[in-house]
């Protein structure tokens, strides 16, 4: 009977997921158009020798450099996808939430593929204040 039960609540919480996941990159959308296109460029290609892309980016690989970098912005040199950047980006001032929805649409959009859900949570344990 457990098995049953298991088995018939199992698409529920998928399903969950999905929708929470559609909410989220929606969510992540609005932000990134608000705050992230005018560097970033509505395509992720970034500025080059400027702002770094965002699409097929390397950087993004280190969950905790993203997060945080969103959060608190960033000041100093990085190097995305072999090319060296030393711009500033400013904090834009975000909640955890939108922290959240705004990296789970960059690390979904442009050919970049992350398969976790972040959440505000996940975002509250990975940022350290600086």
């Amino acid at each position: 009977m457990s098995r049953l039960i298991i088995i018939f609540l199992f698409p529920a919480f998928v399903f969950s997921q999905d929708i929470r996941q559609s909410e989220s990159y929606a969510n992540g959308q609005l932000v990134y158009e608000d705050f992230c296109m005018l560097c970033h460029m509505a395509n992720g290609q970034g500025v080059p020798k400027a702002f770094p892309p965002l699409a097929n980016s390397d950087y993004l690989k280190d969950i905790k450099a993203t997060v945080n970098s969103i959060k608190y912005g960033l000041n100093g040199p990085i190097v995305v996808n072999g090319v060296k950047y030393n711009s500033v980006m400013a904090p834009m001032g975000l909640d955890d939430q939108e922290v959240a929805d705004v990296t789970n649409f960059i690390l979904n959009t442009w050919g970049n593929k992350y398969d976790k859900l972040i959440t505000k949570q996940m975002v509250e344990k990975l940022t350290t204040k600086q």
